[in-house]
């Protein structure tokens, strides 16, 4: 049974699409294919979106391709602010309604789709200003009478993979800096979640963004959207999702020599120091754990406690677990939403029954909720947790806190470095020396001191080793849809 979108409680119901944007017109797949996007609430069918095949990834590329030669030479940075500037009072005059969007198909609750659109809205504000301070340097040259300057241009067409967990936010993270460089993107939106990323796009036409520079292209058809790393128009790709599929596309991207942003799998660790401030160190946890129900590539995944304050630490969180309450995300009383598919569920559950029969103890959850239908799994806490379980070097990506304990400082940093991963981190600490002696060891692209909230529009967000490379957001976030070029102007004295 699908579902009518008229009943959502849209104010704006024609931002709730199902077609793609190729080559400046809203259609259907020319096949008339379409797959299933599941309300993950309800396990029901929210509504049938257009199953684009190869040759509509060909033509959007090319569509781009003419249109970014003609959006940057054809308009100033400034231009390019007041667009982007636009696109996010649009954003933020349709909260509501893309919040409701979102939460339908990812299931997030409404507080926490409210918070991811403001949040996608802020890296629209953020680059809309960063589009005028693309700054070139002038460089003293070392021949006599030449002088040396350096521009930035943009890359091209650029290729926008994005996952389903942020279904917005990952939009203009990527976009927001394309289009202020002067770039233009083919979007390859998550098949789980596609519905937000054809609503803002909606909007970002209406801002004045043209036709030709933003294209999205909804597929299920993976060798179809492998366009998007073999086309050679294709300047740049970026993505985020898992390592694997970050390593094939780099291995694809290769052959054409492409611009590489890959934001890749993480497996974060929390760590509480024996001078931590308790309740401090819980909410933190509880933040950066079961924010999104676990569901984020910055999500804690171990819990490395101190043996000192373990018992305390671990009761403090249990009683906040215990309060936390399941079920449809546009129920204003719950607080946790559905996980995104049964996949998802089947994942938690083998982690949960792998660190059982590893010694692990449960003290809370640990189970699917009966009366539920929807892709639920109780929020969970394992005390006991041990190297030898999947949840120690396998990113859970849903509501399981394992608690590890740790003696030193020294041990509590092997534990937390002992992965190949290096996205985030979270530390709990009072002594200044502490901190700065522990952030400079901690192997991660990002690190929240005291704090489980590090992802902002002024933050520099990536990681190192296999979570990828590159930088989105901040002020790096413009440069990686920007080439440097160095011109030299001889014979100046003559």
């Amino acid at each position: 049974m699908v579902m009518d979108p008229k009943t959502f409680g849209l104010h704006n119901v024609s931002l709730f699409d199902f077609r793609g944007l190729v080559a400046g017109v809203w259609k259907p797949a020319p096949s008339g294919k379409t797959f299933d996007v599941i309300e993950p609430s309800t396990k029901r069918i929210l509504a049938k979106c257009a199953d684009f095949d190869r040759e509509a990834f060909t033509i959007a590329i090319e569509s781009a391709h003419v249109g970014y030669q003609e959006y940057s030479s054809s308009t100033t940075a400034k231009e390019r602010g007041a667009i982007l500037r636009k696109w996010h009072d649009l954003i933020i005059e349709n909260l509501e309604d893309l919040a409701i969007i979102l939460s339908l198909e990812n299931g997030k609750t409404l507080i926490e789709a409210r918070g991811e659109i403001n949040y996608a809205a802020s890296f629209v504000s953020w680059f809309a200003e960063e589009a005028t301070r693309a700054y070139g340097e002038t460089i003293p040259s070392s021949y006599r009478g030449a002088t040396v300057m350096t521009f930035r241009e943009p890359v091209g067409v650029c290729g926008i993979i994005t996952p389903w967990n942020f279904p917005a936010a990952m939009i203009t993270r990527k976009v927001a800096p394309a289009f202020a460089a002067g770039c233009s993107v083919v979007i390859k939106p998550p098949s789980e979640t596609p519905f937000s990323c054809i609503a803002l796009s909606k909007l970002a036409l209406q801002a004045g963004i043209p036709s030709s520079c933003i294209h999205v292209v909804p597929t299920k058809d993976r060798e179809a959207s492998l366009q998007l790393a073999t086309h050679p128009k294709v300047a740049k790709l970026s993505f985020t999702g898992s390592t694997g599929v970050g390593k094939m596309l780099m291995k694809l991207c290769s052959d054409t020599m492409k611009r590489l942003s890959m934001e890749l799998g993480g497996n974060a660790p929390v760590i509480v120091f024996q001078d931590a401030d308790l309740d401090c160190a819980v909410e933190g946890t509880m933040i950066s754990k079961f924010r999104s129900s676990g569901q984020t590539c910055v999500c804690a995944n171990r819990i490395l406690v101190h043996t000192s304050v373990l018992e305390e630490f671990t009761q403090r969180l249990i009683a906040k677990v215990e309060r936390l309450k399941l079920g449809s995300g546009l129920s204003p009383e719950v607080t946790q939403g559905p996980l995104v598919n049964a996949a998802a569920v089947a994942k938690v559950s083998s982690h949960v029954k792998d660190a059982l029969s590893k010694g692990g103890l449960l003290r809370t959850g640990g189970k699917v909720p009966q009366h539920l239908d929807g892709f639920f799994y109780e929020p969970t806490v394992i005390t006991g947790a041990t190297t030898a379980m999947e949840v120690s070097y396998d990113e859970t990506f849903g509501p399981l806190a394992a608690i590890f304990a740790f003696d030193t400082e020294e041990e509590a940093i092997q534990l937390a470095n002992a992965t190949e991963y290096g996205l985030a981190g979270y530390f709990f600490s009072q002594d200044v020396n502490t901190i700065f002696r522990v952030a400079r060891k901690l192997q991660c692209g990002m690190l929240g001191v005291n704090t489980g909230l590090i992802s902002a529009s002024e933050n520099p967000f990536g990681g190192i080793k296999e979570s990828g490379f590159g930088r989105e957001g901040s002020r790096y976030g413009l440069s990686e849809y920007q080439y440097i070029k160095s011109v030299t102007i001889g014979n100046t004295e003559k």
